[in-house]
């Protein structure tokens, strides 16, 4: 079974969600989606990987020199998806950003935007987006994370429902970031609410 199925709830409420995602989502999220874009490349063609691209509201923002694979675990979000690759080379991919379905070093960079604090397994899903990135390549990460050691009782208080409907509010980046030790932080900078959103460029190590 692939990580994703283990919690059905979660791939009904986002078909569920679709056509409202970008209604309460793109406006909002747009600045700081675009401010963690900017670390792309824009000299040299790569193989992008957007893990987790939802209803591609990152794809209008992309430097349009790269050749980007789009992967979502949900049918309907990805449908949304394609219309906003206009202008792109664009494939799109019915998929578990938590179980990748490709070769390891397959791509240069890595698109994490709001997927690793909404899968069961966060951990999981960084590791995963490593493996398949390149020696040298890079990590642009963009989510909610408490800081270490954080109280925050509401946010967990309101977790149990929030996991299982939508996404997760208790992740921790700190811990998740252990099931990865080739990754290195390039920067992590506060985007939105106060710094609870981050946007977070990491780097693969060379062995």
């Amino acid at each position: 079974m692939t990580p994703y199925r283990q919690n059905p709830f979660l791939r009904a409420s986002y078909s569920l969600i679709a056509p409202l995602y970008d209604l309460v989502i793109e406006r909002a999220m747009r600045e700081a989606r675009r401010r963690s874009l900017q670390v792309l490349p824009t000299d040299v063609p790569q193989r992008v990987l957007i893990s987790g691209a939802g209803t591609g509201l990152d794809l209008p923002l992309l430097p349009v020199m790269h050749h980007y694979t789009a992967l979502d675990f949900n049918a309907a979000m990805l449908a949304k998806a394609v219309p906003r690759s206009q202008g792109l080379r664009a494939d799109f991919l019915l998929g578990d950003s938590m179980a990748l379905p490709f070769a390891e070093n397959s791509f240069d960079c890595v698109v994490l935007h709001l997927i690793v604090a909404v899968v069961p397994e966060p951990q999981r899903c960084l590791a995963e987006a490593a493996r398949v990135l390149k020696p040298g390549g890079r990590i642009v990460l963009f989510d909610k994370f408490l800081q270490p050691d954080q109280r925050a009782p509401l946010r967990r208080l309101l977790n149990p429902l929030s996991r299982r409907v939508a996404t997760r509010m208790d992740v921790v980046f700190e811990a998740v970031l252990q099931a990865a030790p080739d990754l290195q932080v390039v920067s992590d900078r506060p985007a939105l609410a106060g710094g609870w959103f981050r946007a977070i460029e990491l780097r693969k190590l060379r062995s």
